[in-house]
């Protein structure tokens, strides 16, 4: 992990810890938003957070970090919640077909995906990284962010790829009645 002399943390890793913490107050957000506002913030959003995670140095965190400090402060109740606003905020627009699931390759239907089980899978593991580097040392910060890089090249990275074709279809207005519902672009 680059920290500088100072022990602080670097640009970058900053930026990742406000993303994380401007996502997960945007996701919790999203019943009293808009759903054009709400789409809009997601598709300025996610790809911010791509190019802040994947930009972090590549190490490995320790694996007696990863069990001592590695912990989950969002229950199954709050996720539920979370994924029931996001999906009543996207309305009809929340369903999409996945074409990226590892599953694909061995079937000839496509596999249903939704946009709020997406974002609410994002929100769990930036949510569970805000609790645990609220009152973390710079140098547990760090491991935490190394466990979130690993944990995003292994999971999540491609689940944020993917809910970006169906928030892009609604606003570049390529879907069949995407527009009728959504007048906004």
């Amino acid at each position: 992990m680059d920290i500088t002399n100072n022990n602080q943390l670097s640009n970058n890793e900053l930026s990742v810890l406000a993303l994380a913490n401007e996502y997960c107050r945007a996701i919790e957000l999203c019943g009293s938003t808009q759903p054009e506002d709400f789409i809009n913030k997601m598709i300025k959003l996610l790809p911010r957070i791509y190019i802040a995670v994947t930009d972090l140095q590549n190490g490995n965190a320790t694996e007696s970090f990863e069990f001592s400090f590695s912990s989950t402060h969002l229950d199954e109740e709050y996720y539920n919640q979370i994924c029931s606003n996001i999906a009543a905020t996207m309305g009809s627009n929340d369903s999409y077909l996945e074409t990226f699931h590892q599953d694909m390759k061995y079937s000839d239907s496509p596999i249903a995906a939704t946009v709020s089980e997406s974002l609410a899978d994002i929100f769990q593991v930036l949510y569970n990284f805000i609790e645990d580097v609220r009152e973390a040392s710079i140098e547990e910060i760090s491991e935490h962010l190394q466990l979130l890089r690993t944990d995003f090249t292994e999971y999540w990275s491609q689940i944020l790829c993917n809910v970006m074709c169906p928030l892009n279809e609604i606003v570049c207005g390529r879907g069949d009645d995407i527009n009728d519902e959504m007048d906004f672009i």
